[in-house]
């Protein structure tokens, strides 16, 4: 069988997993889904069709929610998701299983995957003793699901309901919104060397070098990828970042977001 995995990755997390799966199933085509969110005509012939990204604000980062609305996958697919977080699923396996039910579109299976949480405006990077049992215990996850698409399984793994009701039906649905505008709150520091690499590694081409320095417009995704591959480590979120260790996932570098 063939396999078609759509991914959407800032810092690494989503591209790792979606590697690791690939090599699994074997007969996989991986494709960014920052290189296809207005392609109509996209192929949907393999036999299962993926979509692994990670969770913001305990739902759907918005490219992800804006790229499943209008994804037509036939009925006779073996369609699945994989949903990576650093502390919650929340809801978003739930959620994205609602965007294709409404379309009467059979969504076959969810699965959450733990990764190395990368959200700086909170924490730093985690050491690489806990970053390597994560990756350990990601590569066990990635058997079993393999094994799941393989039987075509029907699997949806949920958060708990009050944790799910909290987290993702109160506060993302709040908050989700604001997230375009949030890049207000990114900025260069004096360690800025005009390298341009916050610009070629933003997935929705959100930010400009202007005079030597980056700006950042109004469709952000907040997947921090311009803050975590800065190779001077100059961006800035707020002032919360400027004492805080970067993550980028081991195995992945920066030339795979160019």
């Amino acid at each position: 069988m063939k396999t078609k995995l759509f991914y959407f990755s800032g810092t690494g997390n989503s591209l790792k997993i979606a590697r690791d799966l690939a090599g699994e199933l074997g007969n996989t085509e991986i494709v960014p889904i920052s290189k296809v969110i207005g392609d109509r005509n996209m192929d949907l012939s393999a036999d299962n069709i993926g979509i692994v990204f990670p969770v913001y604000i305990w739902g759907l980062p918005l490219i992800v929610e804006k790229f499943a609305k209008n994804l037509n996958v036939p009925k006779d697919k073996y369609l699945f998701a994989i949903a990576n977080y650093g502390g919650m699923q929340g809801g978003s396996i739930v959620q994205i299983k609602k965007i294709f039910d409404k379309r009467d579109i059979a969504f076959s299976a969810g699965f959450g995957i733990k990764m190395p949480g990368n959200y700086t405006p909170l924490y730093g990077a985690q050491s690489v003793e806990k970053q390597t049992k994560m990756f350990e215990k990601e590569k066990t996850r990635i058997k079993y699901i393999t094994e799941c698409i393989n039987n075509r399984s029907k699997v949806i793994e949920k958060d708990i309901f009050i944790l799910k009701w909290i987290f993702h039906d109160l506060l993302y649905k709040i908050s989700a919104s604001h997230i375009p505008y949030e890049a207000k709150n990114f900025w260069a520091d004096d360690k800025c060397n005009s390298c341009g690499v916050c610009e070629k590694v933003c997935p929705v081409k959100n930010i400009k070098i202007t005079n030597g320095k980056p700006e950042w417009g109004s469709i952000c995704e907040q997947c921090f990828a311009c803050l975590q591959w800065c190779p001077a480590e100059s961006i800035q979120f707020k002032k919360s970042t400027m004492e805080r260790k970067r993550y980028r996932c081991h195995g992945v570098s920066v030339s795979d977001f160019f």
